[in-house]
C-alpha cells in the first residue's frame, strides 16, 4: 500500500503543461501529486489567446517537430479530457488567415500560395485585405477557459492528488542505497512529500521567490501580455482566426473575439494599460473595421514564460537528481501541452523518447550563459 505522502512524481504548477504531464504520466502507470501555489489553470493557461499555431512562420524551426507532434495529438486530448471531466472542449475555429507585409514576407512562406483580395473577402468577408499579403493555414483554435475548466476535474476523475495554494519551498536529494535511484524530499507550505522524481512546470515562476530554480533563475523570463474580449456587431460574422503582424484576432464562435497581445519585460506585474489596449484595437479594426463598433467584454494581462531562444525548457535539471524541468513554452504553452506530457513522461519512465529532447535541454541555457 502506497504511503500517503510518497508518489512516484511530484509535479510543481497546476497549469496546462503542469495537469497534461500529470495525466499522462497517470495513464503509464505512475502514481502522481500535483502542487500549486495558487489555483489550477489561472495563470497563462487562462490568459492565453487559445491559438494551436503550429504553422506559424514565426516559429523557431527547431520547434516545428513539437508543434506537429502536439497538433496531431489534441484531437485525442481534447477528447479524453471532456469524457473525463463531463464538460466538452471543443474546437472553436478551424483555420487562420495569416497576413504579412509585401516587403517582409517571412522565408517559410516564400514558395506559399497568396489569397487574391477577393478570395480572402469571400473566406472572410468582415476582413479589410489591405496592403498585406495573406495565406490560409490549418490551424485550430479553442477557448482556454474550456479547459481551464474541464482539465483540472479531468485531473481530479483519474485518481490524481492535486494540492492548490500549496507551494514548494525546497528540495533535497539523495539515492536509495537499494536501487541507487534518487528520491526527492519535498518541503512546502502544507506538507511534506517524499517522490522518484520532481518536475518543475512552475512557467514564469521558475525565476520567482521560493520556487526559484538556481541554474535557470535568469534564463526563464515573465512576458506579459495584454488583451482584450470584445462582442462583435450583430452583422458581423468572423469564423477564422486573423493574423497580422503585431496583433491576431480570434473568434470564439459566439460573436466574442479575443484580441492579442503585447510582449513586455516588465517582471510580474499584471495591470493593463489603456494605451497598450488603445493601440491592440487599432491594429485589430484595421483588419476588421467592424470592431470599431464591438462592444468590450473583457480585460486582461497574462504572464507568458519566456526563455532566450523562444524554445522550451524540458528535461533533467543538471546537479539536482530526480530533479526535472517542463517549463519555457512562451507563448505556445496551449498548443505544446500534449507534446511536451509524452515527451516528458517517457523520459522519467526510461522510455525511448518521440522525439529528440536535445533541442529544449536545460544544459543549452547553461552553455548559452557561460558563453
Amino acid at each position: 500500500m502506497q504511503n500517503k505522502n510518497h508518489f512516484d512524481v511530484c509535479i510543481a504548477g497546476a497549469g496546462i503543461i503542469g495537469l497534461t504531464l500529470a495525466m499522462e504520466l497517470k495513464s503509464r502507470g505512475a502514481s502522481v501529486l500535483v502542487l500549486e501555489q495558487g489555483r489550477a489553470m489561472r495563470e497563462a493557461s487562462w490568459a492565453a489567446g487559445g491559438m494551436l499555431a503550429a504553422l506559424d512562420p514565426a516559429n523557431p524551426p527547431s520547434l516545428q517537430p513539437l508543434a506537429h507532434l502536439s497538433l496531431k495529438l489534441y484531437p485525442e486530448f481534447l477528447n479524453r479530457i471532456s469524457e473525463l471531466s463531463g464538460h466538452p472542449v471543443r474546437i472553436r475555429t478551424a483555420t487562420t488567415l495569416l497576413a504579412s507585409l509585401a516587403d517582409n514576407v517571412p522565408a517559410a512562406l516564400s514558395s506559399a500560395s497568396f489569397l487574391s483580395a477577393g478570395a480572402v473577402c469571400q473566406l472572410a468577408p468582415a476582413v479589410d485585405p489591405g496592403p498585406f499579403r495573406w495565406v490560409l493555414l490549418d490551424e485550430p483554435s479553442l477557448d482556454p477557459r474550456d479547459l481551464c475548466h474541464a482539465l483540472p476535474v479531468a485531473v481530479r476523475a483519474m485518481g490524481i492528488e492535486m494540492r492548490e495554494e500549496t507551494a514548494w519551498l525546497s528540495t533535497q536529494s539523495q539515492q536509495n542505497r537499494v536501487t541507487g535511484k534518487p528520491s526527492v524530499h519535498i518541503e512546502t507550505t502544507a506538507d511534506t512529500f517524499h517522490a522518484r522524481a520532481m518536475v518543475h512546470c512552475t512557467g514564469a515562476w521558475a525565476s520567482s521567490g521560493t520556487t526559484t530554480i538556481p541554474a535557470l533563475a535568469d534564463a526563464l523570463r515573465p512576458r506579459k501580455g495584454q488583451m482584450l474580449c470584445l462582442r462583435l456587431p450583430a452583422d458581423t460574422d468572423l469564423r477564422c482566426v486573423v493574423h497580422a503582424p503585431g496583433v491576431y484576432i480570434v473568434p470564439r464562435g459566439d460573436g466574442r473575439v479575443v484580441i492579442g497581445s503585447t510582449i513586455e519585460d516588465c517582471g510580474f506585474d499584471k495591470s493593463v494599460s489603456e494605451s497598450a489596449l488603445t493601440d491592440l484595437l487599432a491594429r485589430a479594426a484595421r483588419l476588421v473595421p467592424a470592431l470599431t463598433r464591438a462592444t468590450e467584454v473583457e480585460r486582461w494581462a497574462g504572464l507568458r514564460p519566456g526563455s532566450p531562444d523562444a524554445l522550451p525548457v524540458m528535461g533533467a535539471i543538471d546537479g539536482a537528481p530526480g530533479s526535472y524541468i517542463n517549463a519555457g513554452h512562451f507563448r505556445m504553452g496551449l498548443l505544446l501541452a500534449p507534446a511536451s506530457a509524452r515527451l516528458m513522461a517517457q523520459l522519467l519512465l526510461g522510455q525511448p523518447p518521440d522525439l529528440d529532447l536535445a533541442p529544449y535541454a536545460p544544459l543549452r541555457i547553461a552553455a548559452s550563459s557561460a558563453a
